[in-house]
This record gives C-alpha cells, structure tokens and sequence, in this order.
C-alpha cells in the first residue's frame, strides 16, 4: 500500500460508516429464554469479538458459564457480578455492532418482573424489539408484559424470534402454534408489524445463517431481517422540533439558542414558532462549531439565530411556524412508576419534558394497568413497576404532542422534589379539554388590598404534630388571642374539616396526601381573602407540607411543630384513638402503624414537655409582630 493510498483508504472506510443507517433494538422476554446468548451469538457469528474477547470469554465460560466445555455467548452481554453469579439479566446492557450493510445497537433487557422499568428503559430509545420465548415453555405472562411496554413506547416492529428449538426437535408444528397464539394476544396492543423466526440461539440456527434442522422455513435470518427492515421513524420528515439546551450570550452582538433538532429540517430564512409563548421569528443562521450550514437535520446539535428580538429561555421549543405542536397545562398520562415510595394523587413531583421542568400534581389516578393481563383496575395509588392511566396538573403550560407521534416531546420523567431521584416515566395523550376551558379572571381587588383594610398581612401558621400533641388547643387560644387584637382569622382543624369538605376521605396515605392537599388550596383561597388562617392538621408527610408552602408566596407559610412524644401523646389520648389502635381496631394511625415525618427546618418549634399552651401561643405571636404580620 502506497502512503498516498493509505489516507484516502482511511477516508472511504470512514466515509461508508458514515453513511450506514442505524438500528436501535432490545431483546426482552421471560427468564432464560435466551436474550443474552442470542446477543453474544450475534457478535460472535459477525467476527465483531476480539482475540482477547474471545480468550476471556472462553476462560469465562469454563469458570462461570453454563454450557459445559462450550462457549456461554450470555457472558459477553451480563456484565455486572450478579448476573453472572445468578445466570440472569439484572440491568439492561447496551452492546454497539455493525455488518458491511447496517449499524446496530441493541439493549437486553431483563426479564423479571421486578425489572419493569429496566425494560422500560430500553424500550424508550429502541425502533424494533426482539420478543424471544422459549419454544419448550410458549407464551408466558412476561411475554405478554414486555410486548405491552414495548407496544405503548411506540414499537411497531417486533421479531417473534422462538428460541431453543433444538430442544423440542426443531419440529414446525411446535413453531406455529406460537406464532398462532402471538398473533391472536398481539391483536390487543394495535397494529403491529410481526416477523417470526423459529432459532437456536445456542447452536445459531437461524441467528446469523439458515443452519442445517429447519429446511421447511423459508424466511430470513435474525440478521438479516435488522439489515433490511426499515422501520416507520423518519424523523426527517416531520415538522421541526428543537428543544432549547440553553441561551448563548458571549457579548451583546450574538445571542443564539442551542439545542439538538428532534424532528424535521431547518433552513435560514425559515418561519418559526416559539412555544410556549407563541412568538413567531425567522430563522436568521445556523451555527456550529465548524462554521454555518445551510440545512439542519434531526439529530443535530446547532445554535440557532432569529431575525428578531424575543424572549426565549431553557425548555422552550422553537418549532415549524406552520405546523407547531400543542400546548396545555393539563393533560391526560400513560404513568410507569420506578420508586420503592409508592405515587399519591395530589402530591407534587417535578415533572421533565424535553429540556423543561416544571412542578406537576398527579390530579387523579382513572386507573392501573395489570401489563401483565392488559386490565384495568380501581387504584388509588401506584407502586414500584406499577402502570396506570392518570391526569396530571402542571404548574406552566408546556409543548407537548401525544407520545405515538412524537417521541421525544411525547414523553416525560417524574422527579421527586426532595431527592431529586427519578421516580416515574411517563407517556403525553391528550391534552384535557378543560385546559383550554379555564382561565385565570382577571380581578380588580387583589390580596394586597383585602389584608390593607384588616391592617394586617396574610399568612398560614400552619401546625403539624401527632394526635394528642395539643394542636387545636394552642390553634383555638391563638384565634382567641388575635380576635381580641381585632384580626381577621379562620382556624381550620382537621376533625372539622373531614365533617365537611374531607368526609369522603379516610386515613390511607394516598387519603392524607388528598386530604392535606385540598386544605391547601382552601388556606390558600383564605391567605388571597387577606386573613390570618390557623391549620391544625397532624400532616404527617414533609412532602405535603412542602407543597401548601410552595402554593403561597414567600413568608406567607409559618410551620409550627408542635413537638410532643409518642409517649405523652398515648397517655393523654383525649379521644381515645391510641388505645383503639394498639388493639388492631384502627389502622394507618400516624405514629404507631403510620409514618410521621418531623419538620427538619420549622419556623417554631414548640415542646409542649416544656411549654404551656399560653405559653406557646405567646411564641407564635411574638414570631407573628416581629414578621410584621400584626400590622
């Protein structure tokens, strides 16, 4: 080779990577079926496993392998210790190959239950799932969950690969049974586009060439039915999307918005949409770092410049002027839960679109998904892996297009607000009708001069502590106090409120966090009367308590602990409710079967040990003037 022809050679082998298409796919289904084997199959038939691969996994193989004296190809997928040690998939493992016609990238996902939202996963980014079942065992319940998940995050291609077919004699009939009873469960989830392929993954029939057992199929190979399928995303072809990453401002001459193109293709001098505020502009440059273009494509990171001056911050979509997608603030939800700590309607999450995050409510559970049966069943609450079909309430309006048409704007993420940890996943529907119902009246008397006439500042004093801590006493001499300075209050206890407003709720934590939330929107209406309002409620989660303060304005929310133990509180049980609930005659009864969350940062902190009622009601007084409450 010449040195001349060496860089040239270098170029067109780059070049030819360059212009292969790429195929996102997953494996899934029930335990032992064969997804990793299949996989290490795939990349050792296609010569993509180095020398000191193959050594290590042939020593793997005799140390921890399955197979005897020959090569276990699931070592090469299971990565992590404790699948090797257990023979199974625990988290899903992404694995990157190509052939002379195609790139892939392929996720093995696990197939036991208790890794639902592992599968999720990889459902999320993947264009076709490989459903493997075990031709000795048929169709099994994680057959039909993981071809559900994969079906509602919009795969509509699915290779039916039946697998280990030299274990029932590579015999046909066994074949068409299962594809038969496939076809008639898969007529449940849409239209989807099936491909069966009878195989052994282990003796590689059928994976990446026809084999010698099966003569009476005559359709393609696994590999070469990825080379060849197109699948339905051309992404290209739709309207443009670019969610912005972030605003470039390096001096006052330049302001870009940078942001990676989802869908469709942008040109300068293009007409353009900001949503949600639904400004319109021009498309004025295209920039990169390697100079300006004169087309973007999706999948491109680019800074766009605008012919005009307008207000565009992080987690707005810049879209086709033409052809935007919708907005709404309320929306109905297909909801994946991945947390220990199960979901609650009317506790409040951070809910993340694209590059926006805004607080959300889960408003209503409609009801949970069996994805293991595809019925619906009353819920009131969603726990780990649990799927269910809710509305939710966002606190803006956001750009959103329902998940089956938009992936990337039709999807979302649950964020706990004090963790910060990711706890659902999420796919758009539609948007309520009754956001585009409801608007905010606009009135001429306003807070400030509803508490200018009460000479006085609006507030909550919000009190927290356990049955029996002496809440509502303290609660009732506070009232009595401020009524004598001649304030304007209203003192909401928790007994009253459930004879009322509350009485179709019980005591179950989905039931606490409704209970606590409605009281909060109705403090909050009295805070904009201009009143002083006293709550007496036991609320035992910080995330609800969390959630009344962040529903007023700053310093309007005054957390009063009122600190007794467990202890004292059982010896007074004025009502009698800690005896009844020793003796198993009521349950979810916060501090013995129930969870109390103390206050970490509360404004006062009384010890009712220490302090009389007078005397605490002196505190929060006090507390109240030097704030400037009291006017």
């Amino acid at each position: 080779m010449s040195e001349q022809a060496a860089p040239q050679t270098i170029e067109s082998y780059l070049e030819a990577q360059a212009a292969k298409t790429t195929l996102r796919f997953l494996t899934c289904g029930s335990v032992d079926d064969g997804k990793s084997t299949l996989i290490g199959r795939l990349l050792y038939d296609s010569k993509l496993i180095f020398e000191d691969q193959l050594a290590a996994l042939e020593a793997d193989s005799r140390r921890s392998g399955t197979q005897g004296e020959d090569i276990d190809f699931a070592l090469l997928v299971d990565g992590l210790a404790a699948e090797r040690e257990q023979g199974i998939t625990i988290d899903v493992a992404y694995r990157y190959f190509a052939t002379d016609r195609r790139k892939f990238v392929v996720a093995d996902c696990p197939g036991h239950e208790q890794y639902t939202r592992n599968m999720a996963t990889g459902a999320s980014n993947a264009e076709l799932a490989v459903i493997l079942v075990d031709a000795r065992k048929g169709i099994l319940t994680q057959t039909k969950r993981h071809s559900y998940i994969a079906s509602l995050f919009g795969i509509r291609d699915v290779v039916l690969a039946v697998n280990k077919m030299d274990l029932v004699g590579y015999d046909q009939a066994v074949f068409e049974r299962i594809v038969d009873e496939y076809r008639a469960f898969a007529g449940q989830l849409g239209e989807l586009n099936i491909t069966p392929i009878p195989m052994s993954a282990l003796k590689g029939d059928n994976v990446t060439s026809a084999g010698e057992h099966m003569g009476w199929y005559g359709g393609p190979t696994l590999l070469e039915h990825l080379e060849g399928v197109r699948t339905g995303k051309d992404l290209a072809a739709r309207p443009f999307r670019l969610p912005v990453q972030w605003v470039n401002r390096p001096d006052l001459d330049f302001r870009g918005f940078c942001g990676t193109i989802v869908s469709g293709t942008v040109r300068p001098g293009d007409a353009v949409q900001v949503l949600p505020s639904g400004q319109r502009s021009t498309v004025a440059r295209i920039v990169t770092f390697d100079g300006d273009l004169d087309e973007a494509q999706p999948g491109q990171a680019v800074t766009l410049t605008l012919t005009d001056e307008i207000d565009i911050s992080r987690g707005d979509v810049i879209t086709a002027a033409q052809t935007p997608p919708q907005t709404s603030d309320q929306l109905a939800v297909h909801l994946l839960w991945m947390s220990d700590a199960p979901m609650y309607p009317g506790r409040q999450y951070y809910l993340k679109t694209g590059t926006r995050t805004v607080s959300c409510v889960v408003t209503e559970l409609k009801h949970s998904v069996n994805v293991n049966t595809l019925e619906t069943q009353p819920a009131k609450s969603l726990g780990l892996n649990e799927l269910g079909v809710a509305n939710v309430s966002l606190s803006q309006r956001v750009a959103f297009e329902p998940f089956s048409e938009d992936g990337e704007l039709g999807a979302f993420i649950l964020i706990d607000r004090q963790s910060n940890a990711t706890v659902g996943a999420g796919l758009f529907d539609f948007s309520l009708r009754r956001a585009d119902n409801i608007h905010w009246q606009a009135l001429t008397i306003d807070k400030q001069h509803r508490a200018a006439i009460k000479h006085q500042r609006p507030v909550v004093v919000w009190m927290t502590g356990l049955s029996g801590s002496g809440k509502s006493t303290i609660a009732n001499l506070l009232e009595s106090r401020l009524h004598d300075l001649n304030r304007h209050t209203y003192v909401l206890d928790g007994d009253n409120v459930r004879h009322g407003l509350n009485r179709d709720l019980g005591f179950t934590a989905a039931d606490r966090v409704e209970n606590i939330r409605r009281v909060g929107e109705a403090a909050k209406l009295m805070v904009d009367a201009g009143l002083i309002t006293i709550v007496s409620f036991i609320s035992p989660f910080r995330s609800e308590r969390r959630m009344v303060r962040d529903l007023l304005d700053e310093g309007e929310f005054v957390e009063v602990f009122v600190d007794t133990p467990l202890e004292v509180c059982e010896q007074r049980d004025p009502k009698g409710l800690y005896k009844r609930a020793r003796a198993g005659e009521i349950t979810n009864f916060t501090g013995i079967d129930s969870e109390y969350q103390p206050p970490e940062a509360a404004e006062l902190h009384i010890r009712t040990t220490e302090t009389s009622p007078e005397q605490a009601v002196e505190q929060v007084l006090g507390y109240l003037e030097a704030r400037g409450v009291l006017g």
